[in-house]
């Protein structure tokens, strides 16, 4: 999860889900920190040293057909990597995008799943499932960030993306709070609407915040910047490399 390195952190699911969540998640020994007050959220603050954790390897870019990711590739690295078949089209356009774009970012998809799994199983923590028009069903709503266990931050978006009046909450597949989705909201599929909830927005919102933020994602350094600027935990940063390498390895082998 981002911190206060820019406008304010997404929420990891092991904090943000902690109070609720009954799957057996890896609980990070140093969560992310939230912004806490305006002030916060306006001025960026110092990232830390770069942990001492390998990059992961970056997977192969996907064969396309007519301009789009091939069907049979996805099939079968859906079924290898067990990423459903439509959160995995999701990641990887929303890459192809940021690339073509920004062509120094050097974005890999599997970042980006590894990312999604963390975050929220893929979308389908808390019973909840990523529905064929992407969009997360019920709704992926975090804790109250009150102060319990977690950093307080007070309502920032007067409930419209949480629901909540009092306090805010991350939401999505990519668990963004409503500070960060208020700078980095991208359409990712074109319907004219962008939404936390919708994995194909909340993809493409992911890949841009780490290329704005790491840069050159193909070099150590990079990859870590922008990694660690997503949490500053190093467990979530070694948690992040090795399920990106599993998944480039996985899909690899097809």
């Amino acid at each position: 999860m981002p911190t206060p390195y820019l406008l304010a952190p997404f929420a990891t699911l092991d904090r943000v889900f902690r109070r609720t969540l009954v799957l057996p998640v890896v609980v990070l020994a140093l969560a992310a920190t939230a912004c806490g007050s305006d002030d916060d959220r306006r001025e960026p603050l110092p990232l830390p040293p770069l942990p001492d954790v390998n990059p992961p390897v970056a997977a192969a870019v996907p064969p396309t057909k007519d301009g789009r990711v091939d069907a049979a590739w996805l099939t079968a690295s859906s079924k290898s990597t067990r990423i459903p078949r439509r959160v995995l089209r999701a990641y990887v356009t929303a890459t192809a995008r940021v690339n073509a774009s920004d062509p120094t970012c050097e974005l890999a998809w599997n970042t980006i799943a590894a990312i999604g799994k963390i975050e929220s199983i893929h979308g389908a923590v808390n019973g909840s499932r990523i529905e064929p028009d992407g969009v997360a069903r019920p709704r992926i709503r975090g804790v109250a960030l009150d102060g319990d266990g977690v950093r307080a931050i007070t309502d920032t978006d007067g409930g419209d993306l949480d629901g909540d009046r009092t306090w805010d909450r991350a939401v999505g597949p990519m668990q963004f709070i409503p500070t960060t989705w208020a700078r980095w909201a991208s359409d990712g599929d074109g319907d004219g609407r962008t939404n936390p909830q919708d994995v194909d927005d909340a993809a493409f919102a992911t890949g841009r915040y780490l290329c704005g933020t790491g840069k050159q994602l193909g070099s150590r350094d990079g990859w870590l910047r922008a990694v660690v600027t997503y949490n500053q935990s190093t467990a979530y940063v070694r948690k992040t490399s090795r399920t990106a390498t599993g998944y480039a390895d996985s899909s690899g082998r097809l």
